[in-house]
This record gives structure tokens, C-alpha cells and sequence, in this order.
């Protein structure tokens, strides 16, 4: 698991302390600053987010479905999100929420799927209320599970993050996201935030609010950190981070923004190199930056220490045997 040194000086002080990702993510939550958090869905998008200066990430479903060939449909199993929250775990130093989707089934594999998240080192874990198999927030045909069995899905959830504490195995952030309101209304979906809450989660996620007057409502409605989902074309209107946060906001989630400009990016390469048999310089990262995007750097400055020196060096010389 990766921790951040804070120190003040040159020389180490009594401000020093050691915080793990989970730390950081709750310290953001108790700022009161709203983060802008763009979703990542593999280690090369996880390092972009990264390198661009944010200091928080999103394992998005819609993305890692992808990624892998699918719609977010919940054709991806359990087994391959835990691999890619691995990989981008290994891939950047910043926290990142994963997507849980439904938990899996019941109770129990609600909680299975919360320890799985966090052992690789997710700092949060994402649970909704869809019924399986689920799909993408603002698209048609999704439904939700009955308030009872909502309810019991973040609470297990956080039987699962407590139990972790409780045997010593780290800490997680819980996100509790309804679809209600796209189905049963606006004062549905408030209420299961609200029954969320109570349940323990740290964090609420209303999916689709469908203007700002709703936004406004559910950050005067439910208590504690609240998460915005900014997707472009879809159904809640997008506003910017000062305005989000004056709501109440706490995080902004861009599930799509990375995934969509570099499909639009690809398509568009593409297409030039089989209609002219050549890519313009001008939709392409130069070589030199490339190999430093996705590490080259990185990996040469730290394998610099374990290089031996040839003029350092000497060479074992077998001696002859006495005579």
C-alpha cells in the first residue's frame, strides 16, 4: 500500500506523519474543498490523472467495461475489476474509488467484494442499488432493488470496512449511490441517502439529478460528503467545480471524459492512416513524450541505482594453484 510523507523543512520535524490513501481521501472529505476527480479505467489513464495534478481517482465501470470489449452492462465478472483496480493500484500514487457496481449478489458478496477492493489498495469502494445485471447510469432500462435490500447492501458494506479495521487490515471509504430518482422519484432517492447514511456510508451519490434545483435539494436534504457525476451528454446539467461545490459537493466524478477523448482521438488517427496511410504529427504524442507518458523515465532514473560501474569494477582473476 502507498503512503505520502509530509514534512516541513529540510530536515525531518514533529510535523512529519505518514498518511495511506485512504487517509488522504478522508482528509479531502473533511477539507470542505470540492476535488474534481477524472475516472480512470487502466494504469495508463490512472498515471495521466496523475501526472495532470489531480490528486484523486475514480475506477470507473463504464470504463473498464470498455476497455475490455463490452458495454457497461455488468458483463465484466468480479474477478476482472479486482485486476484492474491492481493495475492501476500499481500504476499511480493517488487514491481511487472503484466501482463495486450491485456487490455482486447478496449481503455477502457485497462484503466480499468490499475486502476484495481494498486489499489490492482501492481507498473507496462505489455500491448501488440497481438490480443485476446493472447498467450505465444515463442510459435506458435500468431498475432498482426495494429500499429494504438497498439499505442492506450499504450496510454490509460497511460491516465489510469496519471488520477490515477491526482486524487490523486497513480502512475504506464507502460511496452509496441510488438510481432511484431516475425511477421512483426525486423523494425516493433523497430518503435512501438519507437510510444510506444512517447505514454508515461516508460518502452519498445520488445518480441523474435532472436540474440544478434538484442538486440543490439533495446537498440541503442528506448530511455529510456528497459526490456529483459530470458526464458529458448526460442527464444532470454540468456545472463548475466553485458552483458544484457551493451546492455542497464534495468530490465531481468525469466518468467518461478520458475514455471518450481518446476513442474520438483513435477513431480520428485512424481513419487518417487508412484513408491517407499516415497520421498527422498534430494528433500524436512525439515519440520522446510518449515513452515518458507511460513511464520510460520513471523506470530509468530508479534503475540508475543498480547499475554497476565498469570503471569501478574489477575482474576476478583465478588464481593458479600452488605448486
Amino acid at each position: 500500500m502507498f503512503v505520502l510523507l509530509v514534512w516541513s523543512g529540510a530536515a525531518l520535524s514533529s510535523h512529519e506523519r505518514v498518511i495511506s490513501p485512504v487517509q488522504q481521501l478522508r482528509c479531502m472529505l473533511d477539507s470542505g474543498k470540492l476535488e474534481v476527480m477524472p475516472c480512470c479505467y487502466d494504469g495508463l489513464t490512472a498515471r495521466l490523472v496523475e501526472n495532470a495534478g489531480f490528486k484523486v481517482t475514480f475506477m470507473t465501470g463504464y470504463g473498464v467495461s470498455a476497455s475490455r470489449g463490452f458495454p457497461d452492462v455488468q458483463l465484466v465478472s468480479f474477478g476482472e475489476m479486482v485486476d484492474s483496480a491492481t493495475v492501476i493500484a500499481s500504476a499511480t500514487r493517488l487514491p481511487f474509488i472503484a466501482d463495486g457496481d450491485t456487490g455482486g449478489g447478496n449481503a455477502m458478496n457485497v462484503k466480499r467484494t468490499v475486502k476484495g477492493f481494498a486489499q489490492v489498495g482501492a481507498a473507496g469502494v462505489m455500491i448501488e442499488d440497481q438490480q443485476q445485471p446493472k447498467r450505465c447510469g444515463h442510459v435506458g432500462g435500468k431498475t432498482v432493488v426495494g429500499r429494504e435490500e438497498a439499505v442492506l447492501r450499504i450496510r454490509a458494506a460497511c460491516d465489510a470496512r469496519d471488520e477490515l479495521k477491526e482486524q487490523g487490515l486497513g480502512d475504506v471509504v464507502i460511496v452509496a449511490r441510488t438510481d432511484a430518482n431516475a425511477l421512483d422519484g426525486f423523494e425516493e432517492a433523497v430518503l435512501r441517502c438519507q437510510l444510506f447514511r444512517e447505514a454508515g456510508a461516508d460518502i452519498t451519490f445520488m445518480e441523474a439529478p435532472k436540474s440544478i434545483d434538484e442538486m440543490r435539494r439533495y446537498c440541503e436534504q442528506v448530511d455529510g460528503p456528497k459526490l456529483a457525476n459530470m458526464l458529458e451528454g448526460g442527464k444532470t446539467p454540468l456545472l463548475p467545480p466553485d458552483q458544484l461545490q457551493a451546492l455542497g459537493f464534495s468530490l465531481a466524478a468525469y466518468p467518461t471524459t478520458l475514455l471518450s477523448a481518446s476513442a474520438m482521438a483513435m477513431k480520428n488517427a485512424l481513419r487518417h492512416l487508412k484513408e491517407e496511410g499516415k497520421t498527422p504529427d498534430d494528433l500524436l504524442l512525439s515519440f520522446p513524450d510518449l515513452c515518458t507518458t507511460v513511464g520510460f523515465d520513471d523506470y530509468f532514473q530508479d534503475a540508475r541505482q543498480y547499475t554497476i560501474d565498469d570503471e569501478n569494477t574489477t575482474s576476478k582473476k583465478k588464481e593458479a594453484p600452488p605448486s
